[in-house]
């Protein structure tokens, strides 16, 4: 079947096997292209078939020679109808890390439910024994309680009053205002359910009751703060209030399990493309200025290299790890340098449909987008059948 990118308010409905797979290989190339650093070896991704979850498993298997289970939700394809990006993702790197020695599993399987919990700490047992990282990187609009079954949707509106600011159809290359209506109150807590750190704490929890945590093992979960431009629909938004109850809960756990000696952190990551922040109004447009001053000075990030420095410089190979005053690792400190935050608010009034294509770097955001589900590489001829199974 010819499979062409779907897409529809800014969701991508489709899915290239081939192009995801090429995605995953040049993640890799990447890392291997860098000196290899001591970090973890027997790592759990709860969250890892795309966007940071993905790189960090990329980043520890092929930089540090870690073994990696990844459990996350993906649906399959069909004859017919393209499988989820994630899960050639998947399919990808398990192929590509067994291949070159490392041990590689994921498990499809809802990674909210005790059930999934008990599955995961079972294969632990047998590849692993023990875990000495957990990456926690779940993004998902909805979450299923895993004793009541209630169901949490989580909303992303400023909280208090409208928000009103320009923002971008990448699709139609225009520069509209939009306008936010502010969050019921009764938005925030299923808000919090879904994004904040609930189910982190419940994954930590299992694990170390089952006894498959190492002594001295670090969890990581990733957060973003941003400028003061998208403050309110972020930060001082519902999905600001999810990202407090997030860190918070990486200080809790790391006062549970002070008695191995572990460590929780959220890291504070760069402003990139990834499938949730496409849906955010504003965030594009933001990171298409962003995108274009950070190249200009020489410090783009995309997601792997965002991952590789944190564990290189920030985690192991004899790093101090360094917090900011909430306890957070800061993985955004170049986007937050003030030189790249002062030239993006003198930039940003400039920015109208017709400045577009010359003030911001809307083509690798459009790029970058298309390529996280596959399309958009030159290497490939996306006129040709492909299987999707």
């Amino acid at each position: 079947m010819i499979v062409e990118p779907k897409i529809r308010n800014g969701i991508c409905m489709s899915a290239h096997p081939e192009g995801c797979a090429l995605a995953v290989q040049k993640e890799i190339d990447y890392v291997k292209s860098q000196p290899k650093y001591n970090g973890a070896k027997k790592v759990l991704v709860v969250g890892g078939s795309t966007g940071y979850g993905l790189s960090s498993r990329i980043s520890l298997a092929f930089g540090s020679g870690a073994g990696t289970l990844n459990i996350s939700f993906e649906k399959e394809g069909s004859e017919k109808k393209p499988a989820t990006p994630g899960y050639y993702n998947n399919r990808a790197f398990d192929e590509k890390a067994q291949a070159a020695g490392l041990i590689a599993e994921s498990i499809n399987a809802d990674a909210f439910s005790h059930e999934t919990r008990k599955i995961a700490i079972e294969r632990i047992k047998e590849l692993f024994g023990k875990v000495d990282m957990i990456v926690y990187s779940l993004a998902s609009p909805v979450r299923p309680d895993p004793d009541t079954g209630e169901l949490y949707k989580s909303c992303l509106k400023p909280l208090g009053e409208v928000y009103t600011a320009k923002s971008v159809n990448p699709e139609k290359g225009t520069v509209t205002e939009v306008s936010i209506e502010p969050a019921d109150p009764s938005e925030i807590e299923p808000t919090v359910k879904v994004m904040g750190g609930e189910d982190w704490m419940l994954w930590i929890k299992a694990l170390k009751e089952a006894d498959v945590l190492e002594a001295g093992f670090k969890t990581l979960a990733y957060s973003y703060i941003g400028p003061e431009l998208t403050m309110a629909v972020y930060r001082k938004g519902t999905i600001g209030k999810a990202k407090e109850h997030l860190e918070a809960t990486a200080k809790e756990i790391t006062d549970y399990v002070k008695d191995l000696n572990g460590n929780a952190w959220v890291s504070v990551n760069k402003a990139l493309v990834t499938r949730s922040s496409s849906v955010i109004p504003v965030v594009p447009l933001y990171i298409s200025l962003l995108f274009k001053i950070m190249k200009e000075k020489g410090i783009h990030e995309g997601c792997i290299e965002q991952m590789q420095r944190m564990f290189v410089e920030k985690i192991y190979n004899g790093a101090d790890v360094i917090l900011d005053n909430e306890g957070r690792i800061r993985l955004d400190d170049w986007e937050m340098r003030e030189d790249v935050q002062d030239e993006v608010a003198k930039q940003w009034d400039s920015i109208t449909t017709e400045t577009l294509a010359s003030n911001t770097d809307i083509e690798t955001y459009k790029s970058d987008f298309l390529k996280l589900h596959g399309f958009g590489f030159s290497e490939i001829d996306y006129s040709k059948d492909v299987d999707l199974l």
